[in-house]
């Protein structure tokens, strides 16, 4: 569904540039959920919007459902991208617009009529269980609420591929588990291909099918999450070890004791 063929972006130029991206060759299967991971400035940001390319790559080639993205027209690139949704980190919704509004927008910009894409707006918020707050503007709303808002707000477009930028860090814990049960039926009754970005581990093992290891603009690693529950299995890479553990480790040393407390202690 998804090919990155050798896939770098690189930003600046002369002693500023900067490689974000270094020769990405990524397959995502139809109807998965695949996730990304790694810890911030590891570039998977970039690569997601690589693949619908929000950011052009500076070189490789990027096809999805078939059709080489990288060599369509503007034009062409944008009707592609109608079937490509995306569900950005901070919700990303207009405060003087309805949620039905907001939903709407991406209808609008394509040509849909009006009848047609409130329909279609309403069912996308039903999907989401939102279709009672149609009415509501964000200020009304709950940080969930706005992350399915823009969950359907990625949907109303009926994509095949649904691309998520670290969906659940701004949200509580309570509300990721949501968050992502949704991404998950969705998933799962549409049969929408999932990309999600994100630096917690815990989301992935949640999630995801599979997961790519990015490090310094590469991806380093790669295994499906199954594979986490095979006796002995462990991660090639120091980068992938440290990301499927659950623990946090302090090197604690010991505190230096005033002369003051030093005291104190001598008295007691």
């Amino acid at each position: 569904m998804i090919r990155l063929e050798n896939v770098t972006t690189t930003f600046g130029n002369g002693q500023d540039q900067f490689t974000a991206v270094k020769d990405v060759t990524l397959n995502i299967e139809a109807g998965s959920i695949h996730g990304i991971i790694g810890f911030s400035g590891a570039g998977k940001s970039t690569l997601l919007r690589n693949i619908n390319l929000l950011q052009r790559p500076t070189s490789g080639q990027v096809f999805v459902d078939d059709v080489e993205l990288t060599g369509l027209s503007d034009g062409d690139l944008r009707k592609q991208r109608h079937e490509i949704g995306m569900i950005f980190q901070h919700f990303n919704l207009l405060n003087n617009r309805t949620a039905l509004q907001n939903v709407e927008l991406n209808l609008k910009f394509a040509g849909v009529a009006k009848n047609e894409r409130r329909e279609r707006a309403l069912e996308a918020l039903a999907i989401v269980d939102l279709a009672d707050k149609a009415s509501a503007y964000p200020g009304q709303l709950s940080g969930g609420q706005k992350q399915r808002i823009s969950i359907a707000r990625a949907l109303v477009t009926e994509p095949k591929v649904l691309l998520c930028d670290e969906p659940t860090s701004a949200v509580d814990p309570r509300t990721t588990t949501s968050v992502l049960q949704y991404l998950s039926d969705i998933n799962a009754s549409l049969g929408i291909t999932t990309v999600i970005v994100t630096h917690e581990m815990n989301v992935i093992k949640a999630i995801a099918d599979r997961v790519s290891v990015m490090e310094d603009g590469s991806v380093v690693e790669e295994f499906a999450l199954n594979e986490l529950q095979e006796p002995g299995f462990e991660p090639t890479t120091p980068i992938g070890r440290y990301l499927i553990s659950d623990e946090i480790t302090l090197n604690r040393s010991p505190k230096p004791v005033s002369s003051s407390s030093a005291a104190h202690v001598a008295r007691v």
